[in-house]
């Protein structure tokens, strides 16, 4: 089935046309004929599948088939647990609903809020946001979702993970019973089954989970290097394929800093990402990543699940996560949709234990990358940073002794 046999408006399919959707993703092809039916649905899928659009498509099909009839409030609520994930689905819908009347807007925090109430008091059909911003505004009278007609829970195992199960149970308080509930969650837990059948009701189950999580057009291996050289082979990855994208991954912002730095010593462009920069540099750092203004992204896990770009070449897991969960999202911000994508691990001694915790998470051995041994002291040997070619240093000290090397 083509995007183009739906029924949708004609408009949305020259949209998706142009956006080079043709053919619809396992869960966009399980969830769109549910959805425009009117169903609820809860949908289980990994992280990379396509679950933005698989509701997008739907939603901005029926808001745009429907009159408003003078409501001026939200019409659709996307409830997501994180401002990058806010502004990236807002992004989403947005594009789809480009050629139609349906307005969006990704409303979160650490923002000015003056120009956030006049975007409200214009009228927004699809409002994309966070809790805490939200209900922000609910209390000052400047937003209204009394009337709405589809709550969109997204990422909800994520918004549990960070405590948002209150604020979920008080959105339903303000809006109708009467509407159209769609619960998108990439793991499942009785917590997950506990939250997702309080807010649905008779809903479509929808599963898209193969026995490995990491989605099946991501190839993905490990390579054994030790914690000090690390840098060294993430130097020799991005010169070797420096026209590529890459998003590298790091345990901790103090991590993220010290691979910046390293990198730009041996003159390899990068920028940092993690919860230490402020929400607008953030967005501003993320504008340039995805514009191709700078190729190479190293963050924390703050990227995990906030970046969905088609074009992503490589996902570098420079430190092993410290929960198995996270390697399947950060190895989800490649392979995007239909597309291949590639991931690589570098695993030192001390990372063993993590290693093993994400093979029994995913239920299969990650495929070894051997290197050789002569390889390996190569690319130390050959890295732009002196600091590990021993022999480079022994013949400058010689030098400047005056001595020899006598070997």
């Amino acid at each position: 089935m083509k995007f183009s046999d739906y029924k949708i408006s004609p408009l949305i399919k020259q949209q998706l046309e142009v956006m080079g959707f043709n053919k619809p993703t396992d869960i966009q092809f399980k969830a769109i004929k549910h959805i425009l039916e009117g169903e609820d649905v809860m949908a289980v899928a990994q992280t990379g599948t396509g679950k933005t659009a698989a509701f997008a498509i739907p939603v901005v099909d029926k808001l745009e088939s429907r009159n408003r009839k003078g409501y001026k409030g939200v019409r659709c609520l996307v409830m997501v647990p994180t401002r990058e994930l806010a502004k990236q689905i807002a992004g989403v819908f947005q594009e789809i609903a480009k050629r139609t009347s349906v307005k969006t807007f990704g409303l979160f925090g650490g923002v000015e809020q003056e120009q956030q109430i006049r975007t409200l008091n214009n009228g927004i059909d699809v409002l994309v946001t966070t809790p805490g911003r939200m209900f922000d505004l609910i209390s000052q009278g400047h937003l209204d979702i009394s009337k709405l007609e589809f709550l969109v829970l997204d990422e909800a195992d994520m918004m549990l993970d960070l405590g948002f199960m209150k604020d979920i149970q008080d959105v339903i308080k303000h809006i109708p019973n009467k509407r159209q509930t769609l619960f998108f969650t990439a793991t499942i837990s009785k917590k997950i089954k506990t939250l997702a059948y309080s807010v649905v009701r008779d809903a479509i189950r929808i599963q898209i989970s193969p026995k490995n999580p990491v989605a099946k057009n991501i190839d993905h291996a490990v390579a054994f290097v030790e914690m000090d050289d690390k840098r060294f082979f993430l130097e020799n990855i991005l010169k070797e394929y420096e026209d590529k994208m890459f998003i590298v991954f790091a345990r901790t912002k103090v991590r993220v800093e010290r691979i910046v730095a390293a990198m730009e010593r041996v003159n390899v462009k990068t920028e940092a990402m993690h919860g230490g920069i402020d929400q607008k540099d953030r967005f501003a750092i993320f504008e340039r990543f995805r514009s191709g203004e700078n190729n190479v992204l190293i963050t924390t896990d703050v990227a995990a699940r906030g970046i969905d770009i088609p074009t992503m070449d490589y996902v570098i897991n420079y430190d092993l996560p410290d929960d198995a969960e996270n390697y399947v999202h950060r190895c989800g911000r490649t392979g995007r949709g239909n597309k291949r994508g590639q991931a690589l691990s570098f695993c030192s001694e001390s990372e063993m234990e993590l290693l093993t915790a994400i093979e029994e998470y995913t239920g299969e051995e990650i495929e070894r990358y051997e290197i050789h041994k002569d390889d390996y002291m190569d690319i130390l040997n050959d890295s732009d940073d002196g600091s590990n070619n021993w022999k480079k240093l022994i013949d400058l000290t010689n030098k400047e002794d005056g001595t020899e090397d006598e070997w």
